[in-house]
């Protein structure tokens, strides 16, 4: 099969491309890259030209007069010059609603030509989207990313606003299009099922694969401290629930600070924070889910004891216990540093979740065995 993978999140297309081609498919990833992460792609519509040197220059002065920013024009620019090449594809699968990251009208024509030229279209539920953001404004789960903002709106305002894009009238469009023309949706973990539930063209779950070749175990014996590692992105400091982490982090500094070494960085390039994410044993991922994201999945294959979605909902789909393979990371202080001490207190414990969370992984996030799901849930459509 032909295959065509518009829009990448945190390497989950990479990753299935991989697994794709090992069965023997052509695939064809288009991309910008993610932002500041820079994935791979095989035809890139990164923004170059206005992160430039001139290029930025002209993209201050154009942000400053008129408030919107060139290099999502440059992403519909790019897109649009390779169109003639992503036609007749057997699939087409979007990252999400918005997998080109233009702007909503060039976003809406665009996604129309590759519609028009491509008789299998498929859209993952990966990231914030249109279902899944009305699901978290109507308060309907135990808790959501959207709390702290339901907390207190004037501090956390500014990492929400790229989520109300997604209620303008542009937008509705182009979601109204794919509910209509797209052969079904996939939801990519756990956190995007129920919004979901009983959408008509919603075709289930498929885990996030992982390259279980590239994320080998680690043996990380504890032998005088526990290292507990926190990397922030401070462009997600609240929808990840970081203070809920820190204000642990300091209960562990003063009760076990003895028996404990405490690694807190922020912003820093990817090679350091792999650096830091070695030497762990602990991993504090994210407190607002029900699932893992990609950074957990990727420590937990590698054997680190991650503190992130596994709540009950994740338990009975997988048939696992608590803490069996993660920390289930709620929104509570006080219990982030209890089960932080108790790891502390007793080491084996985090022997033992390490092996299990890397066979976890093997058993159902095996990038190969994952991408075996995808053919099949296209198949049983077209």
């Amino acid at each position: 099969m032909r295959i065509l993978l518009l829009g990448e999140f945190s390497r989950l297309h990479n990753t299935l491309k991989e697994g794709l081609q090992a069965l023997g498919h052509e695939v064809v990833l288009v991309n910008n890259g993610d932002g500041f992460k820079n994935y791979p792609a095989d035809i890139s519509i990164r923004g170059r030209f206005f992160k430039s040197v001139p290029g930025s220059f002209i993209r201050r002065i154009w942000f400053r007069l008129f408030k919107k920013d060139l290099v999502v024009y440059e992403h519909g620019f790019r897109f649009w010059k390779h169109l003639p090449q992503l036609k007749d594809f057997d699939v087409v699968q979007f990252i999400n609603e918005k997998p080109i990251q233009t702007t909503p009208n060039w976003e809406f024509n665009l996604i129309q030509t590759i519609v028009a030229q491509n008789a299998n279209c498929y859209l993952l539920s990966c990231g914030v989207d249109t279902l899944n953001l009305k699901h978290m404004l109507a308060k309907k789960e135990r808790y959501s990313i959207m709390d702290p903002y339901f907390e207190n709106q004037q501090t956390t305002a500014s990492e929400y606003l790229f989520m109300w894009e997604y209620q303008t009238p542009e937008h509705q469009k182009i979601h109204a299009f794919l509910m209509e023309h797209c052969k079904g949706i996939i939801a990519s973990d756990l956190d995007y099922v129920a919004p979901l539930r009983n959408h008509p063209k919603f075709m289930g779950l498929i885990p996030n694969p992982v390259n279980t070749e590239k994320n080998t175990f680690q043996p990380n014996p504890v032998h005088d401290k526990v290292v507990i590692f926190l990397g922030i992105n401070s462009g997600n400091y609240h929808t990840k629930g970081i203070r809920f982490f820190e204000e642990a982090l300091t209960i562990v500094k003063e009760r076990w600070g003895d028996r404990a070494e405490i690694i807190t960085t922020t912003d820093i390039p990817y090679c350091e924070y792999h650096t830091y994410f070695e030497k762990a044993h602990i991993l504090l991922d994210q407190v607002f889910a029900f699932d893992q994201g990609y950074n957990a999945l990727e420590a937990m294959a590698q054997g680190k004891v991650v503190f992130t979605g596994a709540e009950t909902e994740f338990l009975n789909q997988y048939g696992l216990q608590e803490n069996e393979v993660a920390i289930n990371a709620l929104p509570d202080s006080d219990y982030l540093a209890q089960q932080l001490g108790d790891l502390i207190q007793h080491p084996e414990k985090i022997a033992q979740i390490s092996a299990n969370a890397q066979a976890f992984i093997r058993q159902h996030h095996d990038y190969i065995a994952v991408a075996q799901q995808y053919l099949q849930t296209w198949n049983s459509v077209n």
